[in-house]
């Protein structure tokens, strides 16, 4: 891995010249807009982290010994490799290790996100596509991110290829972010529509990604290890593009192949914690009672080699180098952004204010108020990796512009039925928040954006605020606190100036969590 992050970011500017930077950089960068210098660094953040060059990194074969090598770990093939995937990302995977593997691949099947082959096809992007005559069988479902039948028949599909193997077999495990919801197999008599329902209460409640896992892991037959159990006893390699904060393993995708740490007393402290334990369908009872009286106890994953091969950290690394070639001074906050929206928004505000103030008048600050609000809010949000004195120190000492970078995913607790995504609301925050008291004479702008390239039930990937948002929406008759109160970003920003604001990608075909640029531009 550490290869890959040395590597990748190098080979990725290579090929993204041409296209992304037309003519000298320093010439761009002084007359390109900040907007467009914004769209622009994110298109470089989540083109880092396509999934071709992260495979080739991973996986390397010699053609003339049939030795497949992963990392340092190395498996003979002959006639014996099988591949399955699940994830937003792994159409552009499975290709590739199409490419490499060749005729050494006997059989494969996928379970992708609906309409992703023809978005590939629309906007050119053919190293994303299988061959005409593929060995891999690819459904397609989870429309919106949601499980469906068509998801359901995909992973039935797998399950079945996965218990065919035996103990000479090598089984290929392609996972990526969106992978939970493209693996649905509920454990009878529980089904898809009450798994489904449970799944949605929670996170309208505000459950975190870890939480809604654990709940899927113990309602599922191939979630929490099920699927390495299945393949049992053959070799089981996954190969993992990682969504999730911190990379844990047994979270991304539900964790398939990784034997679960939960047990059915965490399920019930997390169901009361939401208020939902008392309102359980019977068949959900039912499970999570046998799963507490199996005398065999949890599953084990001795026969699997588990590896990451791109996250998070690794597209940002990217977008700190770009930057700082457009001229900014660049620093990458956080790879774990989480917490409440509304919470994460005002620690972005503050964090403008304070910088801005450091950047504009230096040796004078912000007011001691701001200052001590912002590590207040940097502890209550509990960022792990958060470099928030580094980033502040590097601001005071810089000459020019600044961006600031972080990543991860903040959760939204639904309270209206409007139409949005996390990151089109977390940028409705930021540039309401802005807006509530001028930051001197500095230009500031904000972008939150998904990698995978759809927020929410959305088109958008995301969007982008400036501190005269809310003023400028004004004169449009758009209130923004009432968009705010019905979760209705996506709305507003359709609405707002015509929707030059979002931040459209299409499909994307990866997924490392959501990107936070923050731009702070002295006049």
């Amino acid at each position: 891995m550490a290869a890959a992050l040395q590597v990748l970011p190098c080979l990725t500017r290579a090929l993204l010249r041409p296209f992304l930077w037309r003519g000298p950089r320093a010439r761009l960068a002084s007359g390109m807009a900040l907007a467009e210098q914004a769209r622009q660094l994110f298109e470089n953040t989540v083109a880092a982290v396509q999934p071709g060059p992260m495979m080739h990194q991973a996986l390397s074969l010699d053609p003339s010994s049939g030795q497949l090598k992963v990392r340092d770990r190395s498996f003979q093939l002959q006639q014996n490799l099988y591949l399955v995937g699940f994830g937003k990302a792994v159409l552009g995977m499975a290709a590739a290790a199409e490419d490499i593997l060749g005729q050494h691949l006997v059989q494969g099947v996928i379970s992708v996100p609906k309409g992703i082959r023809a978005a590939m096809e629309r906007t050119g992007k053919k190293e994303m596509l299988l061959k005409p005559h593929s060995r891999v069988q690819v459904f397609e479902g989870a429309e919106d991110n949601l499980p469906d039948r068509d998801a359901l028949r995909a992973a039935l599909a797998i399950r079945q290829l996965a218990e065919g193997l035996t103990a000479d077999d090598l089984l290929l495990v392609l996972i990526s972010g969106g992978g939970s919801a493209l693996l649905p197999a509920p454990i009878p008599p529980v089904t898809l529509e009450e798994k489904q329902t449970l799944t949605k209460l929670l996170a309208a409640r505000g459950a975190t990604i870890q939480e809604l896992n654990t709940i899927r892991k113990a309602l599922s037959q191939l979630k929490g290890g099920g699927l390495a159990q299945a393949a049992y006893p053959a070799q089981v390699v996954s190969l993992i593009l990682s969504d999730v904060v911190g990379d844990p393993m047994e979270v991304i995708a539900s964790g398939p192949t990784v034997a679960s740490i939960h047990s059915v007393q965490d399920c019930l402290h997390i169901l009361n914690r939401y208020g939902l334990r008392a309102a359980l369908p019977r068949s959900v009872k039912t499970v999570l009672a046998r799963a507490d009286s199996d005398p065999r106890g949890p599953h084990t994953c001795g026969h699997v080699l588990n590896v990451i091969i791109g996250s998070n950290a690794l597209a940002l690394a990217e977008a700190r180098q770009q930057a700082e070639a457009l001229g900014y001074r660049a620093v990458v906050l956080s790879t774990a952004v989480q917490g409440d929206v509304k919470i994460v928004a005002h620690f972005y505000e503050l964090l403008a204010r304070v910088a801005a103030a450091r950047l504009t008048l230096p040796g004078a600050g912000a007011s001691v108020e701001e200052d001590e609000r912002l590590h207040e809010l940097a502890a209550e949000l509990q960022l792990p990796d958060l470099q928030l004195k580094e980033a502040l120190e590097a601001v005071a000492e810089a000459r020019g512009p600044v961006c600031l970078l972080a990543g991860g995913e903040p959760t939204v607790q639904l309270q209206g039925s409007g139409k949005g995504g996390r990151n089109q609301e977390l940028a409705l925050r930021v540039g309401a928040e802005l807006g509530r008291q001028p930051l001197g004479p500095i230009d500031v702008l904000f972008l939150s954006g998904g990698t995978d390239g759809k927020d929410g039930p959305t088109e958008a990937a995301g969007a982008w605020v400036v501190p005269e948002l809310a003023d400028q929406a004004a004169a449009e008759d758009l209130d923004v606190a009432t968009f705010l109160a019905r979760n209705d970003s996506h709305t507003f920003f359709h609405r707002f100036q015509g929707g030059a604001h979002l931040i459209y990608t299409g499909l994307t075909g990866t997924n490392v969590m959501d990107a936070h640029l923050l731009f702070l531009r002295p006049r």
